[in-house]
């Protein structure tokens, strides 16, 4: 495991040297692109420095033991090295689900649509909470939260409402709120007290970037034809 965490840490250095070329620089989409990649990489660089640091310490202890020191010495590193063997196992388990293949999805930003569903008013009215509840998680993310459409209903809340998210690995802790949602409580708009149901649906879905198709000359056929009309004007 030790070889293969340090190929990925000079692969991470590499990255993070890229940052600061001024041909990326120059370019803001792919500098953009590296350093969502390069933020995505930090957690498992930093517990693969975590994990080499360990195992050097643990040689290091595990030689003094060899070697011909003093008990008091040899005491000290033989407590260390306990210690630190200890660490190993919940370090590696670590490793290995970090390092399980990403969905590649988790990185991008998302489009959330929200619709009321069965319950009427009330309905809209829990659409128009779940809005919220999402837009205030965003905040408390750090994401940026940006409103799309929305088709208000009369009593308060959503009809549906769509709306963007911009962030760090927005999808990843989002994907999942994505289906119907239930509520039962008693509705503003209830006179007499009793519990309603009512549902929203929920759909999250990651945002898809513009590509750019480059057309060549060569591959474009251009015809022209002659009217047969007074004139003879081409088209």
């Amino acid at each position: 495991m030790r070889d293969k965490l340090k190929k990925l840490l000079n692969a991470f250095d590499e990255l993070t040297a890229m940052l600061g070329d001024p041909v990326i620089l120059a370019d803001q989409k792919e500098y953009t692109r590296l350093a969502r990649e390069q933020s995505a990489q930090t957690p498992l660089a930093e517990k693969a420095r975590e994990y080499l640091s360990v195992m050097q310490q643990h040689d290091e202890a595990k030689e003094v033991l060899k070697a011909d020191h003093d008990p008091e010495m040899k005491e000290f590193a033989a407590q260390e090295a306990k210690e630190l063997e200890a660490r190993i196992p919940a370090l590696e388990e670590e490793l290995r689900v970090m390092m399980l293949p990403a969905d590649p999805n988790d990185e991008k930003d998302i489009i959330v649509e929200i619709r009321s569903g069965a319950g009427g008013d009330e309905a809209a009215i829990f659409a128009g909470d779940l809005y919220r509840m999402y837009v205030r998680y965003a905040e408390l993310q750090k994401w940026k939260p940006e409103e799309i459409d929305a088709s208000e209903a009369d009593t308060g809340g959503f009809r549906e409402v769509s709306f963007r998210i911009k962030g760090s690995k927005v999808y990843s802790k989002m994907k999942f709120e994505s289906g119907v949602h239930r509520v039962q409580r008693v509705p503003v708009t209830e006179s007499q007290g009793r519990i309603h149901t009512s549902t929203a649906t929920v759909a999250v879905l990651p945002e898809v970037e513009d590509v750019e198709v480059d057309i060549k000359s060569g591959d474009l056929r251009i015809d022209v034809y002659r009217s047969s009309g007074p004139g003879g004007q081409s088209v």
